[in-house]
């Protein structure tokens, strides 16, 4: 990021990945209510459902060739510029099977592709942002675990803050905003 004149900071730019399968799911309604309740002044925000933006099936080239991925193209390219444009990631997952849906997912192994594509320095212009998550459950909140792991381990690994997880319970659609825990802690989410 660009060093700003002192006293001035850029906005910071929130992308919300919504991996559901679900228009307008019980985890974008919670996303929706946290964004508008405690994003900070001035932030901007941009949403993109990441079954409206299919990737292709990863295919690991690392030790093919060179070990480059060629420019992407595309929805992938779509999502790459969002990606890099974004000074905080929030996937917007309900948890499916313990985990991340499968369109979330397929985003993060494309990271890996991201990664050794010449001239993106995906990484380090990732470096220093932040990853959150908005999970809607319809179990124990101990269940999200390995989804909550793989966003936190995924910030570290690439050198991103850990902004943490915002769960909620909800099966039928909009349930999730009868959760009274979930609605507080959605109201200040974002402030920290």
């Amino acid at each position: 990021m660009a060093d700003q004149p002192s006293g001035t900071e850029a906005p910071r730019r929130f992308l919300f990945l919504d991996a559901s399968a679900r228009t307008d799911g019980n985890s974008a309604r919670l996303a929706r209510l946290a964004a508008e309740s405690s994003l900070p002044a001035g932030a901007e925000q941009r949403w993109l459902r990441l079954d409206e933006h299919p990737l292709p099936p990863f295919r690991d080239l690392r030790h093919t060739g060179d070990g480059g991925y060629p420019e992407p193209t595309g929805h992938e390219r779509t999502l790459l510029d969002a990606t890099l444009a974004a000074t905080d990631l929030v996937f917007v997952a309900p948890l499916y099977w313990y985990s991340l849906p499968t369109s979330a997912k397929l985003y993060l192994d494309h990271w890996s592709a991201w990664m050794r594509v010449p001239g993106v320095d995906f990484r380090a212009r990732l470096g220093g942002g932040t990853i959150w998550g908005v999970t809607a459950l319809a179990t124990e909140d101990d269940k999200a675990e390995p989804l909550i792991g793989t966003l936190r381990l995924t910030a570290e690994y690439m050198g991103m803050r850990w902004g943490g997880v915002l769960l909620g319970n909800g099966s039928r659609p909009g349930e999730v905003l009868d959760d009274e825990r979930a609605v507080i802690a959605a109201k200040s989410f974002f402030a920290v």
